[in-house]
């Protein structure tokens, strides 16, 4: 008897990166305004720390090195009393493309609009993976959508020296952001496509380097579509691409620069297609998009019928001298080819 596999793989995730793909610009521009930080200055020292440290003898992640100078800024005083809480409620303050978060529940329906698709428990998840805050994601509007989100995060009140040798700890009064808790780089956000791949996210107990065969993962990346803005997403476009997703880039409308980028990356193989990002009803990313979804559909409806006609097996009957007997395939595998015609009546 064949294996059953441990997930039916019915579920289809769009996998969307963040800053300048679901919304226009970066998100931590609300939390600059809030403070009154010099945004354009903060970046500007951001791009200089890689090479300031690399003459101390320290080499640094130029795609996150801007969490320890969010956390300098707390430290002197320019961001006291920044907390996740915070973070949270200027992410209230987002403004996302055009046709958000509408598109999420739209994209969703397709695949209730057909009854085949309906007959086989066909879902759609939407994730974000993100080298931007987690916590300011979560607090946009988009988040209730999401099934999943994966960005860096911030400790506060970190755990002090030994308290595992103190039966009482000390609260501290003030908490904000004092250490890094997760780091999501351009590369690490592959990761998250393997968790997502293998049901990590659903399921703690398997590990995202575990071996699970295909059969066996929650949502195979051929049910993916991964959409972002640009070449600091080749890693994830090359997984997704690579294992039989679809990916998709972005750019900003009117920016001639994003576009010609965009196109230099579907010439190079990196991508399947690319569009404005503009979710509106009749935009064309919004058609490629739902245009996709529609076709993985199809593509499930059509493994699960035939996954079905291979496991019936044919009846017996009452035979007559010139019945020819009929063998199928879930037969010969379950070990029932002994059969021969019937020579005599």
């Amino acid at each position: 008897m064949s294996k059953k596999s441990l997930y039916k793989q019915n579920i289809i995730a769009c996998v969307w990166d963040f800053d300048k793909t679901l919304i226009p610009g970066y998100m931590q521009s609300p939390l600059f305004d809030a403070f009154e930080i010099d945004e354009k200055l903060f970046w500007k020292e951001v791009n200089a720390l890689p090479q300031i440290y690399a003459k101390k003898g320290t080499k640094v992640s130029a795609d996150t090195i801007y969490l320890n100078h969010l956390l300098s800024y707390v430290k002197n005083g320019l961001l006291e009393g920044l907390t996740n809480a915070r973070l949270r409620d200027l992410g209230k303050l987002l403004i996302f493309c055009p046709g958000l978060p509408d598109l999420f529940p739209k994209l969703q329906e397709i695949t209730k609009e057909n009854s085949a698709y309906q007959k086989h428990n066909i879902e759609l998840e939407h994730y974000i993976i993100s080298t931007g805050l987690a916590e300011m994601i979560k607090g946009s509007k988009i988040a209730p959508y999401v099934t999943d989100i994966f960005g860096c995060e911030f400790i506060e009140a970190p755990m002090p020296p030994n308290f595992l040798k103190q039966k009482e700890l000390s609260m501290s009064l003030d908490f904000e952001l004092s250490q890094i808790g997760t780091i999501v780089d351009n590369t690490i956000k592959t990761r998250y496509i393997f968790e997502i791949n293998k049901g990590g996210n659903k399921n703690p107990s398997i590990d995202v380097n575990a071996y699970i065969a295909n059969v066996d993962r929650r949502i195979p990346i051929e049910r993916m579509i991964y959409i972002a803005d640009g070449p600091s997403d080749i890693p994830c476009f090359s997984v997704v691409k690579n294992n039989g997703g679809k990916t998709f880039a972005v750019f900003q409308p009117g920016n001639d620069a994003e576009f010609a980028q965009n196109d230099s990356l579907l010439h190079a193989g990196r991508i399947h297609s690319y569009g404005p990002a503009d979710y509106t009803k009749n935009s064309t990313t919004t058609k490629w998009l739902s245009m996709h979804i529609r076709r993985i559909c199809d593509q499930v409806v059509s493994e699960c019928e035939s996954t079905v006609s291979k496991s019936i097996q044919v009846p017996p009957v009452h035979l007559h001298k010139d019945t020819p007997i009929k063998i199928n395939k879930a037969q010969t595998k379950n070990g029932d080819s002994d059969l021969f015609s019937n020579n005599s009546s």
